[in-house]
Order: C-alpha cells, then structure tokens, then sequence
C-alpha cells in the first residue's frame, strides 16, 4: 500500500518528498495533522530498512515534525515506528509515524497503552540489560 502511494498509483496527501523519502498524512489519525514518513525504497521493517535509508527517514522525520508542531500549534509530538504486528505493525512497509500531541484532547485521541511511572523489578531490569549487551557482543 504504502509503495502504491509512494509511485502515486494509489492516492495520499503527500506532505514531503525528497530523493530517498515520502511523507504523507495518515488516513487513520491518532491526532489532527498525524502525518507517516516512509523510505521510497521498500522495507518491511525495523530490522530489514538499511542504515541509510534509517536514516534518512529519522531526519526527514524530525524535519516534518517541527514543520508540523508550527503550522497546528502542538503542545508536543511523538515518532513511533511498530515492528511485527504483535508490536502493532499494520502495513509491512517501514514507516515512522509523526503523531502532533495536545493538550487540547478534541484535537489528541492516543493515550498511553502502559504507565510510565509504573517502576518496574529493578533486579529483572538488570538481568535484561546484560542479555542485550551479550548479544550486541
């Protein structure tokens, strides 16, 4: 879907365009002016996107988002990219969601799915760190 409305053939609101991405606002928004910024060269997800094109997401992402933040008068804004569906990935094209955030909750429908001030067993915490870093090597 998401190359269909990169070539054009199926139709989006292109906000942004430059040699290696394409953003566009989202059909199913979390917030007004909720905008996805996607490489042209597809990507399943997180773990397949080459580093280049990573990056080159990342900062028109963050290119996008101050453009957004001015034009709506957002109180904040959220990047958020879900990898396999179990972690809410629904178009299987590498995408960052830019989501403006308000106060103004008639303009902001997402609400957190956790508590982040929730602390959590700081002994478990430790022990998964130590597995990350023995894997990263």
């Amino acid at each position: 879907m998401f190359c269909g409305i990169v070539s054009g053939d199926v139709p989006g609101v292109k906000v942004a365009e430059d040699e290696a991405t394409f953003a566009f606002m989202d059909i199913n928004p979390a917030s007004d002016g909720h905008l996805l910024v996607v490489p042209k060269r597809h990507s399943k997800d997180l773990f397949e996107i080459p580093a280049d094109d990573l990056t080159a997401v990342t900062l028109a992402a963050q290119r996008v988002a101050k453009a957004a933040a001015g034009v709506f008068g957002a109180d904040g804004v959220n990047l958020l990219n879900c990898c396999g569906a179990d972690a809410w990935q629904s178009v299987f094209h590498f995408h960052l969601h830019v989501i403006p955030r308000y106060t103004d909750k008639a303009k902001d429908r997402l609400v957190l799915p956790w508590k982040p001030d929730v602390p959590g067993d700081l002994d478990a915490i430790a022990d998964l760190g130590r597995r990350v870093t023995a894997a990263l090597g």
